[in-house]
C-alpha cells in the first residue's frame, strides 16, 4: 500500500533537490533557461519566498513557491513593469510560482494539491489575490482552477507564459463548490502538514471561537469549559451585573418559555435613558452581526462600493464581499503610523464621493487603536453627503463613553453608530446590540426587524446591565489593570517578541521574521488548552506573525503565560531539530 501524499513546508534538506529539479525541468526539459554545469537553478527570490513540498514518505514528488507581498518584489518584476501590471502594487497580492512535479508523478494528484496548498497558505496570511505565470500550453488547466489571464504574455527562453490572476475568495469557493467532490477525495489521501487548515470555514468568514470546539459544540461536555482558556474571543472575563444575573436566574423556566415584548420596547426605552438619546433614533438587534446583516443587506447591492479599514473586523469583509458581492476597497492602516487612522489620508480617499459606505470600527478590532471622536467627526462632516458611515463602537466602553459618535449620528443622516452589548457588559451569550441614527434611518431599520428579534433573556439582562453603570465602570478599570499585568508577564518571556497593549480587553504579540508563525504558536498553545487568535487571515499586513490575546482573569492569564512559554520552547526545539528553511536559499 502506497504512502499518503504529504504537503509540508520545505526544509533546508529539500533545497538541493528543489534546485536540481528546477534545472532538470526548466533548463533541460523546457529550455526556459540554459543548462549549467552545476545542474542547479536558483534565483534572487530564493532567500525570500516560501516553498511547499509534496512527498510520499522520503520521496519528494513536487514543489510550489509562494512570494508574499511583504517581500517587496515578485518574479514577474523581471518581465513586466508595475505600469504594465499594476496589480502587483496591491498590498495583498501573493505570487504563486514554479509549480513543478517530477515527471513520473505528473499523472497523480501532486500538482493539484500543490496548487491548493499555495491557495490555503495565501489565504491563511491574509492574501486576497494571487498572480501567476502559467505556461501558455497549459492555460486550460489554470482556467479550470479558476485563474484568468490578465492579457499579458511573457517569454522566457523557449517558453511562453500567460500572466494569470484570481481572487482568493473566488478560488476558494471553487474548491468548496464545483470541485468539492474532487477535494473531498484528495483530502482522504493527504497528510496535511501545513500550519493553515486544509479546509476553509463553511461560511467563509474568519472568526475566533475555536475554543468552543474544544468544549464541544454539541454541548455534551460543558464541564470542559473549566479546563479551556478561551482567549481567542473577546468575551468579557467578568460576570454580567448582579441584576442581570439575577434576572436570568430568578425564574429560568418562565424566561425560557415566555415570548418577549415584540419590539423590545422596554429595552429601547432603557437605552434612550442611559444614553440620553431620543428613542426614535434607536433600533435593536440580536447582537451587532444581526444589525450588520440586516442593514447592509438593505442598503447595499453588488453595484455598491464600500471602503473598509485594513486590518479590520472580518465580518464586514464577509458581508460586503462574499454575501452581497459589493466592490470593496481597503484603507490601509500602516504599521509605521502605529496602526492608527490617519485622518488626512482618509479624507483624501473619500473626497471624490465614490463610496456608498465607509466602515470604521472604533476602537479598532484587531489593531486595538482608537481614533479620537473629534477627528472622525471632522472627516465625516467634510465628506460627500452621498457617503454613509457605519461606526462600530463595540469596544468604546473601554475608552470613554464621551468619545461616542452616537449623539452626532442621531442628527446627521450620513452616520450610523452600532454598539454591541457583548464585550463591555458581559452579555455575549444572550446577544443584544443597538444602533443609533437619525430618526428616519432608525425607523427604516426597525421596519426591517422581525418581531421578537431580541429574546427575553437578552432583553431582561440588557435592561438590568444598563441600570448598573457603576458595576461596569469598576470592571473596565480592573480589565485595564489585568491587561497591563498580562502584557508585562508575556514581555518577560521573550524579548524578541513585541507585546503591544490595545485600549480594550486584548493585546497582541508580534513574532520576529524568520521565527515561528502565528499559526504555529496558536496551535502549540492549544496543546495546553489555551486558545489564542491568529490574526494572519485578516490582513496581509500582519505577515503571518501577529497573535491576539484576550484578557482573562488572574488565574487564566497565568495559564496563558505558562502555555506561551511552553509553546515557544517546543517550537524552538522542533525548529532546531528540523532546520526549517521556509525562506532560505542561495541568491544568484
Amino acid at each position: 500500500m502506497s504512502r499518503p501524499l504529504s504537503l509540508r513546508p520545505a526544509t533546508a534538506d529539500d533545497l538541493p533537490w528543489i534546485h536540481e529539479l528546477r534545472h532538470r525541468v526548466y533548463a533541460q526539459e523546457l529550455g526556459q533557461h540554459a543548462p549549467n554545469a552545476e545542474g542547479r537553478l536558483v534565483d534572487g527570490l530564493d532567500g525570500d519566498n516560501v516553498y511547499l513540498v509534496a512527498a510520499r514518505g522520503p520521496v519528494r514528488v513536487g514543489f510550489v513557491s509562494v512570494t508574499p507581498p511583504w517581500v517587496g518584489r515578485y518574479g514577474l518584476d523581471k518581465y513586466l513593469t508595475r505600469a504594465e501590471l499594476p496589480l502587483l502594487d496591491e498590498a495583498d497580492v501573493f505570487e504563486v510560482r514554479l509549480l513543478t512535479v517530477e515527471p513520473d508523478a505528473r499523472a497523480g494528484a501532486a500538482g493539484a494539491l500543490l496548487m491548493y496548498a499555495a491557495l490555503r497558505w495565501t489565504a491563511s496570511r491574509g492574501g486576497r489575490r494571487v498572480v501567476a505565470m502559467g505556461r501558455a500550453d497549459l492555460v486550460g488547466m489554470y482556467r479550470a482552477a479558476g485563474l484568468r489571464p490578465v492579457g499579458r504574455t511573457v517569454r522566457s527562453g523557449a517558453v511562453e507564459f500567460e500572466v494569470l490572476t484570481g481572487k482568493v475568495a473566488e478560488l476558494t469557493r471553487g474548491t468548496t463548490g464545483r470541485h468539492a467532490a474532487t477535494m473531498t477525495r484528495l483530502a482522504a489521501g493527504v497528510d496535511w502538514q501545513l500550519d493553515s487548515s486544509f479546509a476553509p470555514r463553511p461560511d467563509g468568514c474568519e472568526h475566533g471561537g475555536a475554543s468552543f470546539t474544544a468544549i464541544g459544540t454539541d454541548f455534551r461536555s460543558l464541564d470542559r469549559r473549566l479546563e479551556v482558556v478561551a482567549a481567542d474571543v473577546l468575551d468579557a472575563w467578568f460576570a454580567p451585573a448582579p441584576g442581570a444575573s439575577e434576572a436570568l436566574a430568578k425564574d429560568a423556566e418562565w424566561v425560557a418559555r415566555t415570548s418577549p415584548p415584540t419590539s423590545a420596547e422596554g429595552l429601547l426605552a432603557e437605552i434612550a435613558t442611559a444614553r440620553g438619546l431620543p428613542a426614535q433614533t434607536l433600533a435593536v438587534g440580536a447582537g451587532s452581526s444581526d444589525l450588520i446583516f440586516r442593514a447592509f443587506g438593505r442598503w447595499l447591492t453588488p453595484a455598491s462600493r464600500v471602503l473598509l479599514m485594513d486590518p479590520g473586523y472580518g465580518e464586514y469583509a464577509h458581508v460586503t464581499e462574499r454575501v452581497i458581492g459589493c466592490r470593496v476597497d481597503r484603507f490601509r492602516l500602516r504599521r509605521e503610523e502605529g496602526w492608527r487612522i490617519n485622518p488626512e489620508r482618509l479624507s483624501a480617499v473619500v473626497a471624490a464621493g465614490e463610496y456608498d459606505l465607509v466602515v470604521v470600527v472604533n476602537p479598532n478590532n484587531p489593531t486595538g487603536r482608537h481614533a479620537p471622536a473629534a477627528e472622525l467627526r471632522a472627516v465625516i462632516s467634510a465628506a460627500p453627503a452621498r457617503t454613509r458611515w457605519w461606526i462600530d463602537e463595540a469596544y468604546l466602553g473601554y475608552v470613554d463613553p464621551a468619545e461616542s459618535l452616537a449623539p452626532f449620528a442621531a442628527t446627521d443622516p450620513r452616520a450610523v453608530v452600532c454598539t454591541s452589548m457583548s464585550k463591555t457588559y458581559g452579555l455575549s451569550g444572550v446577544r443584544a446590540a443597538y444602533l443609533v441614527s437619525e430618526p428616519e434611518t432608525a425607523a427604516e431599520v426597525r421596519r426591517w426587524t422581525p418581531p421578537w428579534a431580541v429574546g427575553l433573556p437578552a432583553q431582561l439582562a440588557a435592561v438590568e446591565a444598563l441600570r448598573d453603570p457603576a458595576y461596569y465602570a469598576d470592571r473596565l478599570r480592573r480589565t485595564h489593570g489585568l491587561r497591563r499585568q498580562l502584557a508585562s508577564d508575556l514581555a518577560r518571556v521573550d524579548a524578541s517578541i513585541l507585546v503591544e497593549e490595545s485600549v480594550a480587553n486584548f493585546l497582541s504579540l508580534t513574532l520576529p521574521p524568520g521565527g515561528p508563525s502565528a499559526a504555529a504558536l496558536v496551535t502549540e498553545c492549544r496543546r495546553h488548552d489555551v486558545y489564542l487568535r491568529d490574526l494572519s487571515p485578516l490582513s496581509a499586513a500582519y505577515e503571518g506573525r501577529i497573535v491576539r490575546v484576550a484578557v482573562r482573569d488572574t488565574a487564566e492569564n497565568a495559564r496563558i503565560v505558562a502555555a506561551y512559554r511552553a509553546a515557544l520552547t517546543a517550537l524552538r526545539t522542533a525548529s532546531a531539530s528540523a532546520a526549517p528553511a521556509l525562506a532560505a536559499g542561495v541568491a544568484r
